[in-house]
């Protein structure tokens, strides 16, 4: 299968888009600052991005170009990111610091693959466990944590500053063997369903 997207390591050139997205999805965006920070901090911060390649076929001859431009056809989206996401890893504990998807592309199981992606990673540098905030209101997301074995451990009062919510504190632990191979399960699951090449995970 021919892959759509591509998971690769956040570089500084893609903070534009990064935080279009970022603007699109959250009330109190992270600034360009703090993601040349997050970007420079190899120790303990991995971000990623997702990325277009072939969304649609480029024209081949001039023919077709000229078709194309009578037509008013908007140009290939190859490049693109389309989502990013965010994960500390310190002392053992993998802390997913971000995820989002750009309003266009969601419900195509990218915000998945993303969240895969800063777990196999985590996993691969030996993380031991792994925590998350969520909006207490965002069924969505809490439901994708479930499915891979996120728990709700607390609550945060008053979390997020836009409106004083409350957020859900979800964990999984440990990520011992037994979930190393129930992971790669559900990894190799989403392959098939999402045609994505990984450039992200290898360490």
């Amino acid at each position: 299968m021919r892959p759509t997207y591509v998971l690769r390591h956040m570089r500084v050139e893609d903070i534009p888009q990064v935080l279009e997205i970022d603007a699109l999805s959250f009330p109190s965006p992270w600034s360009a600052r703090t993601y040349q920070f997050e970007i420079s901090n190899h120790d303990t911060s991995y971000l990623s991005v997702l990325e277009t390649t072939s969304e649609s076929t480029p024209p081949t001859n001039r023919w077709q170009r000229m078709f194309r431009w009578l037509r008013g056809s908007q140009p290939s989206a190859e490049g693109r990111i389309v989502g990013y996401a965010g994960c500390w890893l310190i002392a053992g504990e993998a802390h997913i610091s971000t995820i989002a998807v750009h309003p266009g592309y969601r419900g195509k199981g990218l915000g998945e693959v993303l969240l895969a992606g800063m777990l196999r990673r985590s996993l691969r540098l030996g993380g031991e466990y792994s925590v998350l905030e969520v909006r207490t209101s965002n069924a969505v997301a809490q439901a994708l944590y479930r499915k891979y074995e996120y728990e709700i451990s607390g609550v945060r009062r008053n979390y997020y500053r836009d409106n004083n919510e409350d957020a859900y504190l979800m964990e999984v632990r440990p990520l011992d063997v037994g979930y190393h191979a129930r992971f790669g399960q559900r990894y190799e699951a989403l392959r098939q369903r999402v045609a994505f090449a990984d450039r992200f995970t290898e360490v």
